[in-house]
């Protein structure tokens, strides 16, 4: 049986002016599923995670998702004036703000940082820290935007298993937008590409975890890339034409 919708988008467009980029666009995240959105540049993956975070506004009959929802962005953008526990006690309600600080930091695993300043943190550990402000307000969707593009390759890979461990613990339904292919099929029950403001592919990830020794990740990864026009290294082909998609064998995709 197919889990309880929490997200549900019904033949929405978004126009900027004279350029359309979201096109009729219909989605659907069910309750507690972990979704990846890939993508050219241009293609419309922030403009969508914007209007599920309500940062731009949608007709409630067209675009339907929690109130209780959360974003985490590539940059962590901390408030230098506030220490680590009031960043991500920020808007919290009550009068236990710092006690559910703390917990959400212990379980990011930065409890020892509670009173330290924003300008003494990691890039690794500012993520962290903007996980923790997300979680804190336990969201029903937790919206995430390249978090993990401006760490360094093993702080990625920690990432993904602390980002995992917490959605197990807490459940919420996740859409996460990444140009790492690779990242995708690790983290993802579900993989979808968008082209030109439409849902153009869709693979639905079953292998256990971890996954990447598994033969059918590279299969996955082939189908998904093809998806979005890239050129594989290695593969028999003609020199990319100018600004065209190459994949690294990160599985990174750049123009």
């Amino acid at each position: 049986m197919a889990p309880p919708v929490a997200v549900s988008i019904r033949d929405f467009t978004r126009r900027f002016g004279d350029t359309t980029v979201l096109r009729n666009l219909n989605l659907e995240i069910g309750q507690g599923e972990f979704v990846a959105l890939l993508g050219r540049s241009g293609s419309g993956k922030t403009t969508l995670l914007r209007t599920l975070a309500g940062l731009d506004p949608a007709d409630r009959e067209q675009v339907v998702s929690p109130s209780a929802r959360a974003i985490v962005f590539q940059d962590a953008r901390l408030l230098p004036w506030k220490k680590v526990w009031r960043n991500v006690a920020i808007g919290l309600p009550g009068r236990d703000t710092r006690a559910r600080a703390e917990a959400a930091l212990t379980e990011v695993e930065l409890s020892h940082h509670l009173d330290v300043w924003p300008a003494t943190l990691s890039g690794g550990e500012a993520q962290r820290v903007a996980l923790a402000r997300a979680l804190v307000r336990e969201p029903a969707l937790l919206l995430l935007d390249e978090p993990f593009a401006a760490v360094d390759a093993l702080t990625r890979l920690r990432m993904h298993e602390l980002v995992l461990a917490l959605w197990r613990r807490h459940a919420p339904a996740v859409l996460l937008v990444t140009h790492d292919v690779d990242e995708a099929i690790t983290l993802a029950d579900r993989v979808l590409v968008l082209d030109q403001g439409r849902i153009a592919a869709e693979e639905r990830i079953a292998l256990p975890r971890p996954r990447e020794a598994d033969p059918q990740f590279q299969a996955i990864r082939s189908r998904l890339l093809a998806h979005l026009g890239v050129t594989a290294p290695g593969a028999k082909e003609t020199p990319p034409a100018e600004g065209a998609l190459v994949a690294f064998p990160t599985g990174e995709i750049v123009t």
